[in-house]
């Protein structure tokens, strides 16, 4: 597949000569609306109506028992660490191949991070990788997964949905459950994505979304905490909230909180966006079955959800035949203004995570060494672009 052939099918279905970014976010009349209702409140921190309508949608989308705001989708998944149990000295098995914020959340704990490979179903973590790491390496003992090798106790398994295509959801919570370790799932990149027709983050113990400039849909910076149970809903948003026991005056916090309170006027941006997620999602689905049509009788592979779920195609992505194919459309397609990139560095190659343990990683090399990502901004596509 030539890159000039990608540029022109690109500039085709967004309609422009200009330059196209990867993924910017949509706003219409209502944000405005809502953002000017939270200013002239002055409740614009984090206070305000709009915060508790914003959990109440994300909770009634997602199907979740509680939805707890926060400042954005990495305080998210730290915060569903702590609820899961993961303390400083443990392990915590995830993806090498993900984005920073996975691992950030892990090292912010104390813990440490194990690196497995990812499944080609799904390009997020890999459950027969996962059972082999800890058949070979690991033992359950009366009070939990211990590494065998460190001692360390295994108390977590992060996957993260990769570009909003879950994961194979049941397998994971099976092994997990067989080896008494905690279910968290980074959700970060899936809202609007099912698995099995269960929402992604609602599966496992915790889940986390994020709402970056950058997601299918954005409140500026933010994330949400989903939670299985009101019980611990409650109690994830008291330790979000500085742990701070409520008084009409004192201030008596009863254990050491987070301050990851989302601020009313980010919560407003999210209320807005949320009455046209749905639209949204019919838009990034459409622009993928043009993108699998056009890369149909190529050598390029199009990245498509798999047969268990319904992804939002948060990002479009291609599996290149070789590693020079690659460099060359990352290049010349973003010399010619149409923005694509790799994915992310393995984790393991960072220089902070360089020394953590971990699997066999051929597949997410594989991964790294191929893959490129298309732009992927929801758009209303037009009559004659059928697919």
């Amino acid at each position: 597949m030539k890159s000039s052939a990608i540029v022109e099918f690109v500039r085709d279905v967004y309609q422009t000569q200009d330059f196209i970014p990867l993924h910017t976010p949509n706003f219409g009349v209502k944000e405005k609306d809502y953002v000017m209702e939270t200013i002239e409140s002055t409740f614009v921190s984090s206070v305000g109506k709009f915060v508790d309508q914003f959990e109440q949608q994300i909770e009634s989308y997602t199907g979740c028992a509680k939805a707890v705001a926060t400042v954005n989708g990495t305080s998210a998944l730290h915060t569903a660490l702590y609820m899961a149990g993961v303390e400083r000295g443990d392990l915590v098995i995830t993806q090498a191949l993900t984005f920073v914020a996975t691992c950030n959340a892990i090292y912010h704990m104390g813990a440490e991070p194990i690196f497995v490979d990812v499944s080609p179903a799904s390009l997020g973590l890999c459950p027969k990788a996962v059972e082999s790491y800890l058949l070979e390496n690991a033992e359950v003992r009366d009070v939990g997964c211990y590494h065998n090798a460190t001692g360390q106790r295994i108390k977590a398994v992060v996957p993260m949905h990769t570009f909003g295509h879950p994961v194979e959801l049941d397998e994971l919570s099976r092994v997990c459950s067989s080896w008494n370790i905690s279910l968290v799932e980074d959700a970060a990149e899936s809202l609007g994505s099912f698995y099995k027709n269960r929402h992604t983050g609602t599966i496992g113990d915790f889940g986390a979304l994020s709402f970056n400039g950058n997601k299918i849909i954005t409140t500026g910076g933010g994330g949400m905490v989903l939670c299985k149970t009101l019980e611990t809903g409650l109690h994830t948003k008291h330790v979000t909230t500085t742990a701070k026991v409520p008084h009409p005056y004192e201030f008596f916090h009863d254990e050491a909180g987070f301050n990851y309170r989302m601020p009313n006027i980010n919560a407003a941006l999210g209320c807005a966006q949320m009455e046209v997620l749905q639209d949204y999602l019919i838009q990034k689905r459409k622009l993928a079955g043009l993108y699998q049509a056009f890369f149909a009788n190529s050598d390029t592979h199009f990245i498509t959800e798999p047969d268990y779920a319904q992804s939002n195609y948060w990002l479009n992505a291609i599996i290149c035949p070789d590693s020079a194919v690659r460099e060359s459309i990352l290049k010349e397609t973003n010399a010619d203004g149409v923005m694509t990139r790799p994915i992310w560095k393995l984790m393991h190659r960072l220089p902070m995570f360089e020394h953590a343990l971990r699997g066999d990683l051929s597949y997410s090399e594989y991964i790294e060494a191929h893959l490129v990502n298309l732009p992927s901004t929801p758009i209303h596509l037009t009559s004659n672009q059928s697919f």
